[in-house]
C-alpha cells in the first residue's frame, strides 16, 4: 500500500492520531465488556443450572473458545479483500450485540443456546482483527508508539471487562442469568452508537480505496456466507467429536497457508514472516493456560477458595467464584500502563528489549503463577485463602501481557502490510486451537458428578497445577534456546527493511 493511500495528516498529526485511538478503545471496552460478562457467567450457568458435567462444560467452553478465535482469519479476509476493515468491525459489533440478546432469550432452548454462542463466535470473528489492523493503521511507521499502543489497547479489554466480571454473576445470582446476559448486549449497543457518532475521526488513517462504495450485491453474499458460517459453528458447537476434527482441520489448514505464502513471498518479506510465524507460536502458548480462568481456576474458586478478604481477623469483602476472573482484568490494568511506559522510555533510549526475551520473561511468571496455586492446593486442608488467587492472577497477567499482550505488535511490526488482515486473523486462528487444548488439559481435574456435588475440594487440583507449572517452566527453557535464532532473525529483517 502506497503513502498516498492514506491522509498525510493522519500520518503527521498526535492529535489526529489520539482522537482516532479514543474511537477504537472505545469499542474495543464496550465489546469486551459484553464478552467477559458472558464469559464470567456462563461456566457457572452450564455447571450450577444446567446441571452439565466439569468434563461437559469444560469442552463446550473449549470449542467456543476455539470458533471465537479461529473465525477472525475469516473475519481478516472480509475486511482486507471484501469490505473494508471498518465497515467489518462494525458489521461484528452488531452481531454480537444479537448474540448476546439471544442468549438472554434462549436459556429455555438448548438449540437457541447454540445459535446464540454461534453468533458471538462470528461477530467476534469479524469484530477481533479487524479492531486490531484499525490500531495498525492510527500508528503506522511507529514501531514505539505501536507497541505502547496496543499495550494500552489490551488495556481497554480489560477495562470492560473488569467491570462486566464484577457486575454479571451478581446480578446472576440476585436477578438470573437472563438479566446478566442481557446487560452484555446493552453494554456493546452503547458502545456502538459512541462508534457511529465518532467514526469521522477514523478518516485520517482510512485508505483511500476503502472510502469507496460497496455493491450492495457484495454485501449480500457476505451475509449469505455469515449465515452459513454462523450454522456451521452451531453444529460444531453440539458435537465434541466435530469440534476436535475442526480444530485438527484448522491446524492443518493454517499450517499449509504459512507454507504457500512464504514459498510466494519476495524474499525482502521472508524474514520479517518467519519472525512473525515464530513469536506468533511461542505468545500462542500462553492460552492453554489463559483458558484455565474459565475452566479449571473458576471450578477451583467455586470448591477450594474462600470468598472471603481477610485482615487481622476482619473480612473486608466477598467475590463470588465468577468474580474471581476480575482479578485478571484489574492486575492489566494496572501493570499495562507500566509497562507502556517502559516500553516508550527504552524506546527513547534505543534500548528495547526484544519481543523474544519480552516472552522468555513471561513465560516465567507463568510457572510461578501455576506454582503458587499448585503449592497452595497440595498444603490445605480446607478452603484457600483468596489473596493466593490475588498473587496467583498478578503473575499470571503479567506473563499475559509479555506474551499474548504482544501478538498483535508483533504481526503489526514484522508481518507485510498487504497480509496485515490475514495474519491478525491466523493469530486469533491459533488462539483459538491452543484454548480448546487448555480445555482438553482443565479435564485433567474434571469431577465426576458424585464428587462435585460434596464440594470437591483444593486439593483435588493440585496435580492440575503442577503439571501446568511443569510445562510452563519447559517452555521458558526452550525460548532460552531459541533466542539466538530469533536475534538473527530480527537482524536480517532490519536490513532487509533498511534497504
Amino acid at each position: 500500500m502506497t503513502a498516498s493511500s492514506f491522509s498525510p495528516a493522519g500520518a503527521s498529526a498526535p492529535g489526529l492520531r489520539r482522537k482516532a485511538f479514543t474511537v477504537v478503545l472505545a469499542i474495543e471496552l464496550w465489546e469486551r465488556f459484553g464478552y467477559y460478562g458472558m464469559q464470567a457467567v456462563l461456566t457457572l450457568f452450564m455447571v450450577e443450572q444446567l446441571r452439565m458435567t466439569d468434563a461437559a462444560a469444560n469442552l463446550m467452553m473449549g470449542a467456543f473458545g476455539a470458533l471465537t478465535y479461529i473465525t477472525p482469519l475469516i473475519g481478516g479476509f472480509i475486511g482486507d479483500r471484501v469490505l473494508g476493515a471498518r465497515r467489518t468491525t462494525v458489521m461484528g459489533a452488531l452481531l454480537l450485540t444479537c448474540g448476546y440478546a439471544f442468549l438472554a432469550a434462549a436459556l429455555q432452548s438448548h438449540t437457541l443456546l447454540l445459535v446464540a454462542m454461534a453468533l458471538i463466535s462470528t461477530g467476534n470473528g469479524l469484530f477481533k482483527p479487524n479492531a486490531g489492523n484499525l490500531v495498525r493503521r492510527i500508528y503506522k511507521g511507529d514501531d514505539a508508539a505501536l507497541d505502547a499502543a496496543f499495550t494500552l489497547y489490551y488495556m481497554s479489554v480489560n477495562v470492560g471487562s473488569a467491570v462486566s466480571m464484577m457486575l454479571t454473576p451478581w446480578l446472576q445470582i440476585h436477578y438470573g442469568a437472563p438479566v446478566a446476559f442481557a446487560t452484555c448486549a446493552v453494554g456493546l449497543g452503547i458502545g456502538l452508537v459512541y462508534y457511529m457518532l465518532r467514526s469521522s475521526w477514523l478518516e485520517s488513517s482510512t485508505p483511500a480505496t476503502e472510502k469507496q462504495p460497496v455493491k450492495l450485491s457484495r454485501f449480500g453474499l457476505v451475509g449469505a456466507g455469515l449465515v452459513l458460517l454462523t450454522v456451521f459453528n452451531a453444529w460444531v458447537l453440539g458435537s465434541d467429536t466435530l469440534a476436535r476434527l475442526c480444530v485438527i482441520a484448522a491446524g492443518a489448514g493454517l499450517a499449509a497457508l504459512w507454507v504457500a505464502l512464504y514459498v510466494k513471498a519476495p524474499q525482502a518479506e521472508r524474514p520479517g514472516l518467519r519472525l512473525t510465524y515464530l513469536l506468533g507460536l511461542q505468545g500462542t502458548i500462553y492460552l492453554v493456560f489463559y483458558q484455565q480462568m474459565m475452566t479449571s481456576l473458576t471450578l477451583f474458586a467455586l470448591r477450594g477458595v474462600s470468598g472471603d478478604y481477610r485482615i487481622g481477623g476482619i473480612t473486608l469483602f466477598h467475590m463470588s467464584a465468577g468474580q474471581f476472573q476480575v482479578l485478571n482484568s484489574v492486575w492489566i490494568m494496572i501493570l499495562s500502563p507500566v509497562l507502556a511506559f517502559l516500553y516508550k522510555r527504552a524506546g527513547g533510549q534505543q534500548k528495547q528489549m526484544s519481543h523474544a526475551r519480552k516472552m522468555l520473561v513471561g513465560y516465567a511468571m507463568v510457572a510461578i503463577a501455576f506454582g503458587v496455586w499448585w503449592m497452595a492446593a497440595a498444603h490445605s486442608d480446607g478452603l484457600v485463602s483468596p489473596w493466593v488467587m490475588v498473587v496467583g492472577y498478578g503473575c499470571l497477567s503479567l506473563g499475559e501481557l509479555l506474551t499474548i499482550g504482544l501478538g498483535l505488535a508483533v504481526v503489526a511490526c514484522y508481518s507485510p502490510a498487504r497480509l496485515s488482515g490475514f495474519m491478525m486473523g491466523a493469530l486469533y486462528l491459533m488462539w483459538g486451537i491452543a484454548m480448546y487444548g487448555g480445555s482438553l488439559i482443565a479435564n485433567q481435574a474434571a469431577l465426576p458428578p458424585e464428587l462435585a456435588a460434596g464440594g470437591g475440594g483444593a486439593i483435588l487440583y493440585a496435580g492440575l497445577f503442577r503439571t501446568l507449572c511443569e510445562v510452563a517452566a519447559g517452555v521458558v527453557v526452550i525460548l532460552a534456546f531459541l533466542e539466538p535464532l530469533t536475534r538473527r532473525w530480527d537482524q536480517e529483517h532490519v536490513s532487509v527493511i533498511g534497504k
